[in-house]
């Protein structure tokens, strides 16, 4: 593959394909990057700081495997600033990074799909669907909010990656989730991380209820 260009912007989050992204835009240099982003019509890229800071600071250093992000909707605000709504496309490696052509981090990147999405089974797609319900309705459950299962996705890699913007996890390990080569490896690593949080999650359970046993008075 040809590397080409990539505005980059450096974030304390990881973007899934397929999963959107909001941003609130107000330092000089992210604000000249995304004029120009919208102004070409072009994607960014979004990469997870490995050292630095994501904002008023020098340019952070950042993981080499990322997610381009399409930009869908934009409300302009005052002083140039404005928010911005994104959806996570295609996912990239970084081949060098240039911290000096622009204010904003540019990268030479190639593109790093993800490999043998027509290998994985519909077993597997099935049980991840079947624990990433079973999760989502534990998490509502313990949060007392409302889930509603008719928003799941069908698709095993849209699963995939559903679950990992729901697992409650630092964004190092979702970075890993990230960088999975192939569908039926990152199908594997889901079900797998959701049966370990699925675990965690009932312990947790009986202790929030052992402790509202507790709470009640004798008398």
């Amino acid at each position: 593959m040809t590397p080409f260009n990539l505005a980059l912007f450096p974030l304390n989050t990881v973007l899934f394909p397929g999963m959107p992204l909001q941003l609130h835009i107000f330092e000089e240099r992210y604000k000249q990057m995304i004029n120009r982003c919208i102004q070409q019509g072009q994607p960014f890229g979004v990469v997870l700081i490995r050292k630095g800071v994501e904002a008023h600071g020098p340019l952070a250093e950042p993981y080499a495997i990322g997610t381009m992000a399409r930009i869908s909707q934009v409300q302009k605000l005052s002083q140039g600033r404005m928010n911005i709504l994104s959806v996570g496309a295609e996912r990239f490696r970084v081949v060098e990074f240039d911290y000096n052509s622009r204010p904003y981090l540019v990268g030479s990147v190639e593109l790093f799909p993800l490999q043998d999405q027509e290998r994985v089974l519909q077993p597997a797609g099935a049980q991840l669907r079947m624990l990433l319900k079973e999760y989502l309705e534990n998490l509502a459950r313990l949060s007392d909010i409302v889930f509603d299962a008719g928003q799941i996705p069908s698709s095993p890699v849209e699963l995939s990656y559903l679950a990992a913007i729901a697992l409650q996890i630092p964004e190092s390990n979702k970075q890993e989730i990230l960088e999975v080569a192939s569908a039926p490896e990152l199908v594997e690593f889901l079900l797998a991380r959701l049966r370990r949080e699925l675990a965690l999650l009932a312990v947790l359970a009986e202790k929030r209820k052992k402790n509202a046993i507790g709470s009640f008075s004798a008398n």
